[in-house]
């Protein structure tokens, strides 16, 4: 049975309304021709000395009795943002946020957080909920990076986040195929794993 196609010729997509869109995950990365495989991952740990670890997880804890958390901004900017900065000390990797990228009419938006340090390079999407249709967004995301990088790591890592949970990804580019992450990993619970496996990403 033939499926019908979802995304329409001559039409224009940005990566926001993937996350929009009704149709199953599959069905979306189909279009781009792309395979969905939910697993466990194994994902591997940096074993760097944190030494700003203590005090992000102590300023998260005092913090979160008192803010509102009802806003993707409050997430970003309370919850990710200063995680994120803390990687960037740890791994010295260059940081950018919304960035601009456009690779066809169909792949085209801006990342809300994008890493890359040499031959290395993250993407994190922030949503204020549902990390379901998140994860679609960063897969698209991930998609448009395969096509757009002249890296030549055979596979892209991408996170969706909530602030407090993080999913993550892998695209691996020589079999087109994109694995999502079964364990989420919660803040500040996980935030050690978290900032452990982030860096690993982007060490040199």
């Amino acid at each position: 049975m033939t499926r019908p196609a979802i995304l329409q010729p001559g039409q224009s997509y940005t990566f926001r309304q993937y996350f929009e869109m009704a149709y199953e995950p599959e069905d979306i990365l189909a279009e781009f021709g792309y395979t969905l495989q939910r697993v466990l991952l194994s994902l591997p740990q940096s074993t760097a000395n944190l030494d700003r670890l203590d005090n992000l997880k102590n300023r998260i804890e005092e913090s979160l009795p008192y803010i509102s958390l009802t806003s993707e901004a409050a997430r970003r900017e309370l919850l990710i943002a200063p995680l994120l900065l803390d990687v960037v000390h740890y791994t010295r990797a260059q940081l950018r946020i919304e960035y601009p990228l456009t690779v066809t009419e169909q792949l085209k938006g801006s990342l809300d957080y994008y890493l890359y340090s040499v031959g290395k390079l993250l993407v994190i999407e922030a949503k204020n909920a549902d990390l379901a249709k998140g994860f679609t967004q960063l897969a698209v995301e991930l998609i448009a990076l395969d096509k757009w990088t002249d890296s030549k790591q055979p596979i892209l890592q991408g996170a969706v986040s909530t602030g407090d949970v993080w999913q993550f990804g892998i695209l691996h580019r020589e079999q087109k195929q994109i694995q999502q992450g079964l364990t989420l990993y919660r803040v500040p619970d996980d935030l050690e794993s978290l900032i452990r496996i982030l860096v690993k990403i982007l060490e040199p």
